[in-house]
């Protein structure tokens, strides 16, 4: 009989398994709260970065995250996604699934309470991945590519076909798949392969025989080891980086005037030749300036940053498009250096990734204290003298100085070249404002002083200078300017006479001669000052309307050393006439930072707008990256060496995977341009982390060595045969189980062209040339700028020295799929349109190749019609005909014979004389030309 003791003990007892049994088999509480309480956890353990972060990513993110965070949640900081949100609760409570808010959400059975909002729910893996993940405890992680890399064991996979470590990671990887690579390729197409890829041009006929016959055990290595050494080899990496770089010799934007900018491009071919370490390459690009006593050299390549575009536009404000031109350098160098989408950060906190939208204007930070300004000029410039008299008047001056500066030498003839060939820190007109009628005005291009209207600059740093320089165009003689203290009245502490320099010109419909005023530098005698004031322009003396100064920008320096000493006024006088002088001059475009009494603030601006600047900022990085501390100066120079610190997770993982995409077409991480969340994971993560510490490390940044790494790899050298049961495997192939299959770039189509034909220039450096195109593409405005066709062997110069007009930049190779570029360009996409056919078909660069290896095939060969086909074929394409192919052609040859016997008049129209031979051969190599191999790397 049951007491009522064990009544009361069952009762309980009963109680009890109800509850477990409802803690074990999640059944729905009360209020229709779907609440996941698991007892125990089944299963392996859930990974954040592969099970958790792609669900946030793809289902989230968009309401909490970066740009939104709806209920004051964001799930893209690990603090954030742990705080309380706006309703008082935690959306996730590690180890705690019945107070983790998220789990109610997003199991609620109503759909306006639901998470994701009006999207499909989660389905039961997720709901269930991420109740584990929260009950073992919510463990964070960051991204793989925030981490820094690790070393990695190289696998010891067995089998003949691995010649290198790097065979050793993709057989590894292909054996995991279930796949089997390809043997090693032909050797007429290995070294057409390593040829095109090491220099950008098919090899030479004689290296093809001798590579061929080379029986030597180290044959290959041989040539890889020539075409590393090859002057071809700069031009062709050149050409890579140049899309980085954003390289144009024109401005941009509407009027996208010419610019001088070639010797970066000159530096650039030079750099790789001489195998520049991959971490002086880039410091001496971003900050070449910032060395100390930098060379002529280090200040070119700071062009880097100077391909920014110019909007040479009436009416647009300076400072607009100056801070757009910072904001590209600042998405440039986290595109080209880290992989990372920097320009998602400019109006709110990335979307994905964790990185703060004060982030992007701490970056900024570091390259916004530079001097260019968006003004026609481009100031500043590094000039050279060409001429041997304004070289005489450079080097008196340089001597005088050194001569009469004591202790000071070395730092006063720096002072003074420098003033001399980059003249700054000029003030822009944008720094002034034009008083007219009581209404301030911007200056733009200019700003102007006359006697209604003064200017002036507010809190001009003055450090002692005892001299003011200007630019300025006087419309008339007569009066004075005034440069005044603090206001109209103030202290009065220099004054120019208005002298008006003229020319003469003649009238084009009079023909009569007529003056006309230009712009001189002037300077002036100034009473030393320290501090910061308000500089007033003032015209005195006149009354008169019409007089008019017209100023381009101003300077305060230091007067030359020595005026104690004889000879004083004629070194002063050189010193003037260098900056009024009309010589030819070489000027390029460079970097130059700003003096710190210059220095300017830099504040985040509020969603993005240079309008609206808000709390102000000092230069450093995510912290999600290596710590920027104290050993780095806090600038371009600084954040350029901590790039290359050894704990930077990017800078060697970035650069690894841009070569191997050129070598294999497609990278390690498929997204060159993002390596973040939203980006592709890499194929071969071990791999990649294992090249990137070997760059660091053991190559020393040698992008040679690297190169040579990868390209004497049997996962390079292996052939390009496409297997069938690679269809379905891996049709991309990512897993490296043949050889690469690309198109040839834009720049190498071309060159090919004119390297198989003989038309080829081997001219390198210097300006860039204008070779033929159809008439009618380049319509210029604002100026009466011409295409203008080069004559001799500059027509016929590989593709990178091409005159690069942003807004038309010359057809074929856009054909091809280059860019314009107005902005940095991590990857070309690849096309394959009727377009480019038309192109190699008819343009006349591709024409004139055709006609010139015709005129060698019959110049060359006497024998008969097959064995001249089987020369033009093996010209081309640099190997020998099949059977099926020389059949082929012979036909071809047939049917152009018929065609030009019944159409003679075509003869001449096609190669412009009467050689029946020479337009059926022409006829025929056009068609060779435009053949799949020949197109192709394979």
């Amino acid at each position: 009989m049951l007491t009522q003791k064990k009544i009361i003990i069952y009762a309980i007892s009963g109680v009890f398994l109800l509850a477990l049994l409802v803690w074990i088999l999640r059944i729905v509480p009360l209020e229709n709260k779907h609440q996941v309480v698991p007892a125990f956890v089944l299963g392996e353990r859930v990974d954040y970065n592969r099970d958790i972060r792609p669900i946030v990513n793809n289902k989230c993110i968009a309401c909490h995250g970066g740009v939104k965070k709806s209920g004051g949640f964001s799930l893209l900081f690990e603090e954030e996604a742990l705080a309380v949100n706006e309703s008082g609760e935690r959306a996730i409570v590690p180890g705690n699934t019945r107070k983790s808010e998220l789990l109610n959400r997003i199991r609620h059975h109503d759909p306006e309470l639901r998470m994701p909002l009006e999207s499909e729910p989660l389905s039961e893996e997720e709901i269930a991945l991420f109740t584990n993940w929260i009950n073992q405890g919510a463990a964070w992680d960051d991204h793989w590519a925030y981490k820094a890399p690790k070393e990695k064991e190289v696998p010891q996979t067995k089998g003949e076909w691995a010649i290198t470590d790097i065979d050793r990671f993709v057989l590894d990887k292909l054996k995991e798949k279930g796949l089997q690579p390809n043997p090693l390729s032909d050797r007429y197409s290995l070294i057409r392969r390593l040829s095109l890829d090491l220099t950008g041009l098919p090899p030479e006929l004689e290296k093809v025989q001798e590579f061929v016959g080379d029986t030597s055990e180290n044959a290959y290595e041989k040539l890889v080891d020539h075409y590393l050494a090859s002057a071809a080899y700069g031009e062709r990496w050149a050409a890579m980086w140049m899309d980085l770089a954003r390289y144009a010799d024109s401005k941009g934007y509407e009027a996208d005037r010419p610019r001088k900018i070639w010797k970066y491009r000159d530096w650039l071919i030079k750099a790789f030749n001489d195998n520049m370490p991959f971490d002086r390459f880039v410091t001496e690009q971003l900050a070449g300036d910032l060395l100390p006593d930098p060379t002529d050299e280090q200040y070119i390549a700071t062009a880097f940053h100077r391909n920014t575009m110019n909007n040479d536009e009436g009416g647009t404000d300076n400072e607009e498009f100056r801070t757009s031109a910072v904001l590209d350098r600042v998405n440039t160098t986290w595109t080209v250096l880290q992989g990372t989408t920097m320009e998602c950060v400019q109006c709110h906190s990335h979307p994905y990734d964790p990185i703060r939208h004060e982030d992007y204007y701490r970056s900024l930070a570091f390259f916004n204290q530079t001097a260019d300004a968006d003004i026609p000029s481009e100031a500043p410039v590094l000039i050279k003298f060409d001429s041997p008299e304004d070289q005489e008047k450079l080097e008196k001056i340089q001597s005088w100085v050194r001569n009469s500066s004591g202790d000071t030498k070395t730092k006063n003839e720096k002072y003074f070249t420098q003033l001399i060939r980059l003249g700054e820190p000029k003030i822009h007109p944008h720094y002034f404002e034009q008083m007219d009628k009581g209404i301030p005005v911007k200056g733009t291009a200019t700003f102007k002083v006359d006697p209604l209207i003064y200017s002036l600059t507010k809190a001009l740093p003055f450090a002692g200078e005892d001299r003011l320089m200007f630019k300025v165009r006087a419309s008339d003689s007569g009066g004075k300017i005034s440069f005044r203290l603090d206001s109209l009245q103030g202290r009065e502490i220099g004054t120019w006479d208005v002298l008006s320099k003229t020319k003469t010109r003649t009238n084009e419909e009079t023909m009569e001669e007529e003056s006309y005023a230009v712009m001189e530098v002037v300077s002036i005698p100034i009473i030393p000052l320290q501090g910061k004031h308000d500089l007033y322009l003032v015209y005195e003396g006149v009354d008169e309307k019409e007089l008019t100064c017209t100023f381009e920008w101003a300077m305060l320096h230091h007067s030359l050393p020595g005026k104690e000493n004889p000879g004083y006024e004629e070194v002063e006088e050189a010193f003037y006439e260098l900056y009024n002088s009309e010589n030819e001059k070489e000027t390029t475009l460079v970097m130059v930072s700003l003096p710190d009494r210059y220095k300017r603030e830099t504040r985040l601006f509020e969603k993005g707008s240079w309008m609206v600047p808000g709390e102000k900022v000092t230069a450093g990085v995510p912290e999600i990256w290596n710590p920027f501390d104290d050993q780095y100066d806090r600038d371009r120079l600084g954040f350029s060496q901590w790039l290359f610190s050894p704990d930077n997770p990017l800078t060697a993982r970035v650069m690894v995977n841009r070569i191997w995409e050129q070598l294999f077409g497609r990278g390690l991480v498929s997204s060159l341009e993002d390596f973040g969340s939203q980006g592709f994971a890499p194929t071969h993560p071990e791999l990649l982390d294992w090249l990137a510490l070997k760059f660091m490390h053991e190559m020393q940044w040698d992008i040679k060595k690297l190169l040579k790494e990868c390209v004497m790899s049997a996962s390079y050298r292996q052939s390009s045969h496409f297997r069938e049961e690679l269809k379905e495997a891996d049709p991309l192939n990512e897993w490296l189980a043949r050889g690469p299959r690309l198109r040839l770039s834009a720049e190498q189509v071309r060159d090919q062209a004119l390297a198989v034909s003989g038309l080829l220039s081997d001219k390198m450096y210097g300006p860039s040339v204008m070779p033929e195109q159809p008439e009618g593409i380049w319509q210029v405005v604002y100026s009466g700028d011409q295409w203008k066709t080069s004559k001799g062997e500059d027509k016929h110069r590989r593709a990178l020295y091409t005159f690069w007009r942003r807004t038309s930049p010359y057809p074929s190779v856009i054909a091809f799929d280059a860019p314009s570029r107005e902005f940095c360009l991590p990857k070309r996409i690849e096309t394959n349109t009727p377009l480019q056919a038309l192109v190699t078909l008819n343009d006349p660069v591709y024409l004139e190749a055709a006609l010139a290896l015709a005129r060698k095939v019959l110049d060359v060969s006497s024998g008969n019609e097959r064995e001249r086909l089987s020369l033009l074929y093996s010209m081309a394409v640099r190997k020998g005909i099949s059977d099926e192919k020389l059949e082929d052609l012979v036909s071809l040859h047939q049917q152009s014979k018929v065609y030009f016997e019944t159409q003679p008049e075509a003869v001449c129209q096609l190669i412009g004389e009467e050689n029946e031979a020479l337009a059926i051969y022409t006829v025929l190599a056009n068609a060779v030309m435009n053949l799949d191999e020949f197109l192709m790397k394979s």
